[in-house]
């Protein structure tokens, strides 16, 4: 089996001031850690929400630490720092707006400022970008919608082969044929 590196980018100016706990990269990695049976090597960041910055730390994970899936968390909403999903388009050279789209729609089934949210994804290199929203809570609400097409997606970019936790998330694959 495989090992992954996973990216976790969390884009937060007030949780890396240190004015209040980062439980969004916890969360992150609790989900990921309950979906995946590979070992996982994480390479997690805690920045201010700098556009620059972003896309500095995003080219890093993907290029330089060689991450098949990097997750973001933070800066997904209307907010005039609010740019992730700017910068996550700036370094992909595909954008994959359905993620975005589903994970849109499930979370306006618990808040309907779900709508506000702009989550997006994207591809670079053989790396699958997800930007999530900075909730904890939502991270789960988000991900569990759009996981189990990931691995599939990665397969398809060339990235590491995932083996998803039958017990809790069932990942798609076409069957191949004969």
């Amino acid at each position: 089996m495989q090992t992954i590196h996973i990216g976790i980018l969390t884009l937060s100016d007030r949780a890396s001031s240190g004015i209040y706990e980062d439980k969004a990269t916890p969360e992150v990695e609790r989900v990921l850690n309950s979906y995946i049976k590979n070992k996982i090597i994480y390479h997690k960041e805690l920045i201010s929400d700098d556009y620059e910055l972003i896309v500095e730390r995003l080219i890093f994970l993907s290029d330089e630490k060689k991450c098949d899936f990097i997750v973001t968390s933070g800066g997904t909403g209307p907010a005039p720092r609010d740019l992730t999903p700017e910068a996550t388009e700036k370094v992909c050279t595909k954008m994959m707006p359905g993620f975005g789209e589903l994970m849109r729609i499930q979370s306006l089934k618990y808040v309907p400022t779900a709508i506000l949210s702009r989550q997006s994804a994207g591809i670079r290199g053989k790396c699958f970008i997800l930007n999530l929203p900075g909730n904890p809570k939502a991270i789960k609400e988000c991900l569990e919608p759009v996981f189990p097409a990931i691995p599939y997606c990665i397969d398809l970019i060339g990235g590491a082969y995932i083996e998803a936790n039958d017990e809790n998330i069932k990942i798609f694959r076409p069957k191949k044929k004969d």
